[in-house]
């Protein structure tokens, strides 16, 4: 058997994502798609409809010199529009002053072939805030 079909768009979004594709990756989710993050940092919140949600990504990836990255660890679905897409998280600032390493973990919700939710756990709540903070 085969990958699941929810799986392998998780999976074919997150290969745009790191490839900076943005506009392909835009059609890949609904309208009105949201990517809820947690915490208390500038990238924090409810982001609703498609252009909030590539805007949250090109300032998770702006050019600070800071390195980003995410390792896939886990992608699993339910068969009714759930994936659950398990990573390693790492980030550290270009001057050395802050970085974390942790795992975390999508809840993503998929209808109609599309992306429609992203709820994000983060390992270390603090360590995240701290990071995006200073």
């Amino acid at each position: 058997m085969g990958e699941h079909p929810d799986c392998a768009l998780v999976r074919k979004a997150f290969d745009t994502f790191t490839r900076g594709d943005l506009n392909t990756l835009s059609t890949m989710m609904t309208t009105d798609v949201v990517h809820h993050v947690p915490g208390s940092n500038p990238l924090s919140g409810t982001h609703k409809g498609v252009e909030d949600v590539l805007r949250l990504y090109r300032d998770w990836g702006r050019a600070d010199g800071s390195s980003k990255g995410i390792e896939p660890e886990l992608l699993t679905a339910d068969g009714q529009g759930h994936v659950i897409f398990g990573y390693r998280y790492t980030a550290r600032k270009a001057d050395g002053s802050r970085s974390f390493a942790m795992k975390g973990a999508q809840y993503i919700t998929v209808l109609g072939g599309k992306i429609s939710d992203m709820e994000e756990c983060v390992e270390d709540l603090d360590a995240f805030d701290a990071y995006w903070l200073g």
